[in-house]
């Protein structure tokens, strides 16, 4: 004797060795034995055997017409016995029987279970709604075959084109797009991007990183709503003094600027000038709120997307020739030991005398002539010697200071570098094809370390002033300079050890950063209201919305320089091609394991992978053989030629090499495209 039993969805069928009240001992044709509950069970049988059966009631069950059954079928709940009877004759064998079986199972869309082996008609309209959706379903495979083939014969489908990005890095899996594109992966054994690009889907390189860039971060595009800057009513006093700024030709957004009173007195007071955005706007407003949708400025060799419209930058940013208003903090300071003997804030207006660009007067004010008293100043330069030899030594004196509380110095070993492109105009996005500079500048020049320094200054000295008044503020703090101890964002006035400082606000940078914006506002109203000002202050103490801000910040500007980073390896590894760059000379920064090292090259902003370095040591000099250069992966490879010199490695410099190696070689491109997704839907 045989039965036919269902397990786990499927049927199966064996014979039967013994047999109880509730269950039974069943060996299937495989030799396994297995225990068979009695509502289990659907039919017992003595021929065929058990394989025939299941494999002639399969053959049968296809030769059934569902639509010729349902018509046969009781409208009462009935057995799969009951409509092979129906459908083949009144002595139904049990291969009929069990044909009815299968495909009563598997047409839930005309049949719906009952109890063990009893079924149900479906009503018609909802027969008639599957039916279409099944139909549908057909159809929808046959474009995804059709597609298939097409990017298989290298040529891309409107409708694949259209979802490119989406496809490759945030895909649906139930879009026919994407299946066609796994479809014709796994067939010709061809990873998803090479695929694409095999079949025009991508215009270039170039163009592949920045419609990237543009679908994770700026899908709506990078276009402004018209929006008029609102104006400052506030009646601003108008500074006794005339204020420089120091930025890059290409800067528009002027956000600081300096002045010096006194020089020679023996008491000396400097003066540091923000752009003061936040007299205007307020926040929820319009603008606002198209601030805090970026967050900040993003930057790429050759253009940049900003954080507010062009119209609001030029309302607001210290211009030469103009009296803008500005946040000013002026620092007292003991001319002859630089000790500090006052701050003061004030809400102002300022003269701006010049806007210098440091890198057009980078070869001229060197250390040198700002250390020689007989040096002339350029009659062309608007600010005179004396007062930028004082701002050389007040840098140097500050970041000395720094360097004490920090416990160590800092070292500028290692070149910035600027890229240029050669191209007429910068408001449009770069096409990837332009020739590229990259010109390398020392760190901390005499110029560059002026700013830096009066910022730190400033950033610190408000930090501590909102905090002594029980005002809340954007901090960036690092609780040690141990292996691992990273900066972090918060609301709480807390050191930074790797600037030495005991709190840092973001504040110099309301043009171009949200954090300095929002501190804006809030070291307005300590300038306004002193004491009082926790209570006049935008934000207060605990406000949820500065938690959201800083999370929200966070995110953007990890993503924002992840980008930059990508552009300028993009542009670097073109000046590569450009330049037919076929040998480098690099240092050895992190063994990769398999032979494999990690350099950095010595005159571009390059690291990459090596082989052949194997017995040197981290910090040796090699000659590079370069290999092919790949535009896509933003990757290129080399080979070691020959041993230079294995210079000593100082722990600041590990340091900076985990960073770039963490910022730079994150890894390779993640495409989304999973090859192990089933082409077929998951429903109708």
């Amino acid at each position: 004797m045989y039965a036919l039993f269902e397990e786990a969805g499927k049927f199966m069928a064996g014979r039967i060795l013994s047999e109880a009240e509730a269950s039974a001992q069943v060996e299937l044709d495989s030799g396994k034995r297995v225990k068979v509950k009695a509502a289990q069970m659907l039919l017992k049988f003595d021929k065929p055997a058990p394989a025939s059966l299941l494999s002639e009631a399969s053959a049968l069950s296809q030769s059934i017409e569902l639509e010729l059954a349902y018509e046969f079928a009781s409208e009462e709940e009935f057995g799969f016995a009951d409509l092979a009877k129906d459908y083949f004759s009144e002595g139904a064998t049990t291969v009929q029987q069990v044909a009815a079986l299968l495909r009563l199972h598997e047409a839930p869309h005309y049949f719906r279970r009952g109890g063990k082996g009893r079924y149900r008609k479906a009503p018609a309209e909802i027969v008639q709604q599957a039916l279409l959706a099944i139909e549908k379903k057909k159809e929808i495979q046959a474009q995804i075959e059709a597609w298939s083939a097409e990017l298989m014969a290298g040529v891309c489908p409107t409708p694949v084109r259209e979802q490119l990005y989406k496809i490759l890095f945030r895909p649906d899996k139930n879009t026919p797009e994407y299946k066609a594109v796994v479809e014709a992966s796994k067939t010709s054994q061809t990873a998803p991007l090479d695929l694409l690009q095999n079949a025009g889907a991508i215009a270039s390189a170039w163009d592949f990183h920045w419609q990237r860039f543009l679908f994770d971060l700026f899908p709506k595009g990078t276009g402004f709503p018209a929006l008029q800057a609102p104006a400052i009513h506030d009646e601003l006093p108008l500074a006794s003094v005339q204020a420089f700024s120091i930025d890059d030709s290409h800067t528009t957004e002027i956000d600081d600027a300096l002045s010096l009173q006194g020089l020679g007195t023996g008491t000396v007071t400097v003066g540091i000038h923000i752009a003061a955005p936040g007299l205007a706007l307020s926040p929820g407003g319009a603008i606002d709120q198209l601030g805090r949708q970026r967050l900040s400025t993003v930057y790429m060799p050759g253009y940049k997307i900003t954080m507010l419209p062009d119209s609001v930058v030029q309302a607001y940013t210290l211009i030469e020739g103009r009296d803008c208003p500005a946040v000013s903090l002026y620092v007292t300071f003991n001319e002859t030991d630089l000790e500090v003997l006052k701050t003061e804030t004030r809400v102002e207006r300022v003269a701006i005398l010049a806007n210098l660009r440091h890198d057009q007067l980078d070869q001229t004010i060197t250390r040198e002539w700002l250390e020689s008293a007989e040096a002339d100043t350029p009659t062309d330069l608007p600010v005179d010697r004396p007062t930028l030899a004082f701002f050389w030594r007040l840098a140097q004196t500050l970041k000395t200071r720094r360097e004490v509380v920090r416990g160590k110095p800092e070292n500028f070993n290692r070149p910035d570098y600027s890229f240029k492109l050669d191209r007429p105009s910068n408001e449009a996005p770069p096409t990837g094809d332009e020739v590229v500079r990259i010109d390398a500048r020392q760190r901390g020049a005499p110029l560059d370390l002026m700013v830096a320094e009066a910022m730190i200054l400033a950033n610190s000295t408000w930090g501590q002033w909102m905090a002594s008044l029980g005002v809340p503020g954007i901090y960036r703090s690092q609780a040690s300079m141990a292996p691992g101890v990273k900066v972090r964002m918060g609301t709480k006035a807390l050191p930074h050890a790797g600037i030495g400082v005991p709190s840092y606000a973001w504040s110099t940078s309301p043009l171009r950063r949200y954090t300095d914006l929002v501190n804006q506002w809030q070291i307005i109203a300590c300038a306004r209201h002193g004491a009082t000002a926790a209570l006049a202050a935008p934000f207060k103490p605990k406000d949820a919305e500065l938690f959201s801000i800083i999370s929200g910040f966070d995110a953007a500007y990890s993503a924002y320089n992840s980008v930059q980073s990508s552009m300028e390896r993009y542009w670097t590894l073109r000046h590569v091609q450009q330049q037919s760059i076929d040998e480098l000379e690099a240092s050895l920064v992190k063994e990769m394991g398999g032979g494999i090292w990690l350099v950095r090259a010595d005159s571009l902003p390059l690291m990459f992978s090596v082989m052949g370095a194997q017995g040197l040591m981290r910090g040796a000099r090699v000659r590079v053989k370069l290999g092919e250069v790949d535009l896509m992966a933003l990757d290129v490879n080399g080979t070691v030629t020959a041993h230079l010199d294995a210079p000593v490695v100082s722990a600041d410099q590990e340091a900076e090499d985990q960073e770039e190696d963490e910022a730079i070689n994150a890894g390779p491109l993640t495409i989304a495209v999973d090859l192990n997704d089933s082409t077929q839907s998951d429903g109708a």
